[in-house]
């Protein structure tokens, strides 16, 4: 198994070279998948730094990469789910017991190209974009799955290459941003329906960027609800920028320029920070919700930079980087208060779906 992910490198960086940043009394672990190597890691950062604990090879064709891609933990702690997107030709949705790691039942095909996912507060229905990277590109679907039994009870029609798909923190809204229509597509989580679409595209072109017919103006990859439920965040990987979308009215209150490529997004458990994946750009940005400004863009220790968690105590932020080649992915762990790059850890390639398992008090 390590043979397929070559040599790990864990650099552990001193609190000197880490300014403000101080050593976590507490101990996090996260889950990353490496697509184009077909692993699912889990890692743990604490008081001694950053280690890979434990690495599953997940797939059931031996002879082609599945590519796990998207990755979400139960709202109880229990259960990872985690989809595959290169099937023959749909992708695959799979329930692991987090902590052995092990499969629950038999991964259920979905659409073509599952890719992110969200969970319901009560953890009994997963959400599942299903990208669709497969022939000419044409509307796709959400796929609805009850968790307890894994099985799919609807896929939902919302627009081309749906992706970024979140859930707002009443239970009751899904959103996803859809990366060729330049749209914002809602759904509702009772009944499964598209409930309203907003068009980014005019926003983005209010903005006076540059638009065109034949690609978007926004490409919208990743739509995040804040956890006071008023707000939705929007990334333009096009346009470099994020949306501020209110939740009442599904309307852009205003937007705010960033590096190149934003990709990712995750908001601070408290509100007050948002953070932004540039993968474009190798670095992940910081922004003050209150005052709505750049707290500054740190470089990634790897290339390609694409997802991004926050601890539930909102101390540290954990980034993955696929890197390109034969070139091991990375996982950086930034602390939040300073920006600060605290540790790094090298893991499988193409490192993308990236999920906050737990925490725990290290004493």
């Amino acid at each position: 198994m390590l043979a397929r992910l070559g040599v790990f490198v864990l650099i552990l960086l001193s609190s000197a070279r880490s300014g403000e940043a101080q050593r976590p009394a507490s101990n996090y672990w996260v889950y990353v998948a490496a697509e184009s190597a077909d692993l699912l890691h889990r890692i743990r950062f604490g008081p001694d730094g950053a280690v890979l604990e434990h690495t599953t090879v997940v797939g059931e064709l031996f002879a082609e990469t599945e590519g796990p891609h998207g990755l979400r933990v139960s709202p109880d702690g229990k259960y990872l789910f985690l989809t595959t997107g290169h099937g023959i030709p749909d992708g695959k949705l799979w329930k692991i017991e987090a902590g052995p790691d092990t499969v629950v039942g038999t991964p259920i095909y979905l659409g073509r190209f599952p890719s992110t996912l969200d969970v319901t507060p009560d953890g009994l229905y997963a959400f599942v974009a299903n990208f669709n990277l497969h022939g000419e590109r044409e509307p796709s679907t959400v796929s609805v799955v009850y968790t307890p039994d894994l099985v799919e009870v609807t896929q939902t029609v919302t627009c081309t290459q749906p992706h970024g798909m979140r859930i707002h923190s009443n239970g009751l809204q899904a959103y996803s941003g859809c990366v060729v229509d330049d749209l914002v597509v809602e759904l509702d989580t009772r009944t499964f329906q598209v409930t309203r679409r907003l068009d980014v595209a005019t926003a983005v072109s209010a903005a006076s960027l540059p638009n065109s017919q034949s690609s978007p103006a926004c490409a919208p990859t990743w739509a995040a609800p804040v956890p006071a439920g008023d707000r939705i965040y929007v990334a333009c990987n096009r346009g470099d920028r994020i949306l501020e979308v209110a939740s009442e009215d599904l309307t852009v209150v205003r937007t705010i320029e960033t590096g190149r490529g934003p990709y990712n997004l995750a908001v601070s458990p408290n509100g007050k920070t948002l953070i932004a994946t540039l993968k474009q750009g190798n670095a992940v940005q910081f922004f003050d919700l209150r005052s709505w400004k750049s707290l500054g863009i740190v470089p990634t220790s790897g290339t390609i930079t694409h997802g991004v968690v926050v601890s539930p105590d909102n101390r540290y932020a954990f980034v993955s980087a696929e890197n390109v080649g034969a070139q091991p992915g990375k996982v950086d762990i930034y602390e939040v208060a300073s920006r600060k790059l605290v540790a790094s850890v090298d893991v499988g390639q193409q490192a993308g779906g990236i999920a906050f398992w737990k925490m725990e008090d290290a004493r």
